[in-house]
């Protein structure tokens, strides 16, 4: 692939009709750089000493992204370096290089790219390329996209690439080629009798396929329900399509977004290779005016992981998003238990509800008071045997039948949230929120019926006093309160701020419910930070607490560890 795309890096730039002149005036270069680095220290309270520490005494991850544009020209290239990884990031991503590169010509209504391309058909659930800095995910495709414009309203998008996974080479032949085709269309655009309408109308649709040159496997599959089993070669599909229908209506302060999609049969790792087609829905209903808004979401999925491999079942290599209902909380507490997505299957609600009660109020005192209520659910979709005598997602069958709009019985994840903030005087405002979630721990981390449900009540109180023009105190409690897991926890951190370029901050979580004794630790941390311009350095000190930590219902695993940490970003 490389042998192909850099000649035609070299051929776009060279088709630039320059000068020295052009070279000087109009070129443009930015730069984009970050180091996170860690040392990690002996915590007899963890458990962590010096030969559970060897070799990982430090873990360091950075980038270099560098951009250059020149007229209807642009090219960049980002430079990582992992070495090695922090704890909690993969360690395939162990190495450094260039990680991905690209160059993008554009002239009239059309452009064509070449290198890591980072793309998205609609909401995702069909294709959807990006990079998480925070998660160690990186899923672009490197290949060739292009972007028409034929009219007025309309957009076209083509991609064809093989998908990023760590540091393998993308010659080798250990995953699937990956190609797509998405059109859109405004009709406001398009239709002159349309543009003064108070309706808004946009539509989309698009086809993404994976050819991966796999025919024939060897699984075990069963015989009967009496738990006889036998081996038995499986024809697999080489080619695997998906396509969706989306649509946006907006009349007023009203808006309705839909959209469909289906895939063909995909048996792979990631669902115990059955042979079940995969659909999803997802649908979102808002109303807002001044003051007051609210939105209702429901989404359905159901055998839809995507991957450009299929033995792989890591955080890899994903070829579509599955966006989740569910919410990324500002307070620690409240992300202690995040939701993962469930992409074999997972039916799931969401509603929100934003008022703010009038100024000069009874209630809403000088300033006015925004309350919101949230409010999300997630379960199970109901799986039926697809024959006479073979279990639920039986290997090389087609698994199960599910009626579409029927929810199942398992709970995985529920979240109840009521926020008040409010704002005193031009020093003083806060905010109390409580929540009241329900975690599938079984479901959402992969465990075998050991753990259950985690049922918890979280009560935050977030104030600040603005000191002066440039002076912030901010204090921020919390307390988490459950019989299951690890038990009750308090929370406290107190920030101080002086504008615009000093931070300092100091912060306890104690785990005083953990009903093992010595497991009752405090989970402390002190940082500092300065900025300037557009370049910041923070330092830290403390002990991190094990969990997950998600981003778009994506996770990845921390372990507890105590020591320092350094971040430096700077823009160029």
């Amino acid at each position: 692939m490389k042998k192909f795309l850099l000649p035609v890096l070299a051929g776009l730039f060279l088709f630039q009709s320059v000068t020295a002149q052009d070279l000087a005036e109009k070129s443009s270069v930015n730069a984009t750089f970050q180091t996170d680095a860690a040392y990690y220290t002996n915590d007899k309270a963890l458990g962590i000493d010096k030969t559970s520490l060897a070799g990982k005494r430090m873990g360091i991850n950075g980038y270099t992204q560098v951009n250059y544009t020149l007229q209807n020209f642009s090219a960049g290239l980002r430079y990582e370096a992992f070495m090695p990884p922090m704890l909690g990031f993969p360690a395939d991503l162990k190495g450094n290089g260039i990680a991905n590169w690209y160059a993008r010509y554009q002239v009239d209504k059309f452009s064509v790219s070449a290198g890591s391309i980072y793309e998205q058909f609609g909401s995702g659930m069909i294709l959807r390329t990006y990079e998480e800095w925070s998660l160690g995910y990186d899923n672009a495709l490197n290949g060739l996209s292009a972007h028409f414009k034929p009219i007025e309203g309309v957009s076209l998008r083509a991609v064809a690439g093989y998908q990023r996974s760590y540091w393998e080479k993308f010659e080798s032949d250990n995953r699937g080629i990956v190609r797509g085709v998405y059109a859109d269309a405004n009709l406001n655009e398009i239709f002159p009798t349309l543009a003064e309408s108070k309706w808004k109308i946009s539509l989309g649709t698009g086809v993404v396929s994976k050819y991966e040159k796999m025919t024939t496997k060897t699984l075990i599959r069963p015989i009967d329900n009496q738990g006889s089993y036998e081996k038995y070669e499986y024809k697999l599909p080489s080619n695997v399509g998906a396509w969706s229908v989306l649509a946006n209506l907006g009349y007023g302060n009203w808006s309705w977004m839909t959209e469909y999609v289906g895939k063909d049969p995909n048996p792979s790792a990631l669902n115990n290779y059955i042979y079940r087609r995969g659909q999803a829905l997802l649908t979102q209903i808002t109303y807002s005016r001044k003051g007051f808004g609210v939105q209702l979401m429901a989404k359905r999925i159901d055998n839809m992981g995507f991957k450009s491999r299929m033995d792989e079942k890591g955080n890899v290599l994903d070829i579509n998003f599955l966006p989740p209902v569910t919410m990324v909380h500002a307070y620690s507490f409240a992300n202690m238990y995040p939701y993962a997505t469930q992409p074999n299957g997972e039916m799931a609600i969401q509603g929100q509800i934003n008022y703010k009660i009038p100024r000069n109020s009874a209630l809403g005192g000088k300033y006015g008071t925004d309350v919101e209520i949230y409010f999300a659910r997630v379960n199970s979709i109901k799986k039926e045997s697809p024959a006479p005598g073979i279990p639920v997602d039986s290997t090389g069958t087609l698994g199960y039948t599910s009626p579409f709009f029927t929810f199942g019985d398992e709970i995985y994840y529920q979240d109840l949230k009521v926020q008040v903030f409010r704002k005193f005087s031009s020093s003083f405002k806060a905010t109390a929120a409580w929540f009241s979630q329900i975690y599938n721990k079984d479901v959402i981390e992969g465990h075998n019926n050991e753990y259950g449900k985690i049922y918890t009540n979280i009560g935050v109180l977030d104030m600040t006093w603005k000191l002066d023009d440039k002076k912030a105190l901010r204090l921020e409690l919390e307390a988490l309160f459950t019989q299951q897991d690890k038990g009750d926890w308090m929370g406290a951190t107190l920030e101080y701020t002086i504008a615009p370029h000093w931070f300092f901050s100091i912060m306890d979580e104690y785990n005083y419910g953990n009903p093992v004794e010595e497991d009752q630790l405090h989970y402390f941390g002190v940082s500092a930070g300065y900025s300037i311009k557009s370049s910041r350095i923070s330092l830290s000190y403390g002990r991190q607490r094990e969990g997950l930590l998600c981003v778009g219902g994506i996770c990845r695993y921390v372990p507890a560890y105590t020591g320092f940490g350094l971040t430096i970003t700077s823009t160029l």
